[in-house]
């Protein structure tokens, strides 16, 4: 990852990788992801009427901003919480073009910066644990590797990302010779409580492989 020059700047991830958090509209792009860690909680089910899903989000946020406070008292290093972001999976993938939402397996999780050491984030769990986190006992620190991805920005209600994503996968992939190798990633740049349906802007990720490596 690539090293701030001032460390009392204030980092933010989506300025510091912005090929990776500010792709163009509509427009497909293979990225190469560098490993981050991230605060991770796992769920099943349609988030939108899912308790445990609010409950993961909250949680996540809870424990991030006292990783931040953590990091500036002990370490002086300042950084703007991450958006809040998804990997999604199911057992038939059609199910997110259908948008079969009880079908869909998430881990919500928010980006930290590599000076949140697993201490920290330690630290960060058990203050969000006395401040009542309700899923801090879900909340996991780990590291995540997609390396290869496509990636594209849709600015629009979720539930029509599904031609997207079936441009995605059944023409785009297959044209560049790709195949899955990772679960569907969304970053969320918009506040749905704040954002119309219309203009909420959101990265849609997929990590990939060549056609037949390794084989």
């Amino acid at each position: 990852m690539t090293a701030m020059a001032d460390d009392t700047a204030n980092y933010d991830v989506k300025k510091a990788f912005p090929q990776l958090y500010a792709p163009r509209v509509g427009r497909f792009a293979t990225v190469e992801v560098p490993p981050f860690h991230y605060f991770r909680i796992d769920g099943h089910g349609d988030p939108n009427v899912s308790a445990a899903y609010g409950e993961a989000v909250t949680t996540l946020f809870t424990a991030s901003y006292a990783a931040r406070a953590i990091a500036k008292a002990e370490l002086g290093r300042v950084h703007t919480v991450g958006p809040l972001e998804g990997l999604w999976s199911a057992d038939d993938p059609t199910a997110f073009v259908t948008r079969d939402k009880d079908a869909w397996d998430w881990t919500m999780m928010i980006n930290q910066p590599e000076w949140v050491s697993a201490e920290i984030a330690a630290a960060a769990t058990e203050a969000a644990r006395r401040k009542g986190a309700p899923a801090v006992d879900l909340l996991r620190f780990e590291e995540l590797r997609e390396g290869l991805s496509v990636q594209v920005l849709h600015i629009g209600s979720y539930d029509d990302e599904g031609p997207v994503l079936a441009r995605l996968h059944d023409e785009y992939m297959p044209g560049q010779g790709f195949t899955w190798n990772g679960r569907h990633h969304e970053i969320y740049l918009s506040d749905p409580r704040r954002t119309a349906p219309e203009k909420l802007r959101t990265v849609l990720r997929q990590p990939v492989a060549p056609v037949g490596a390794g084989a």
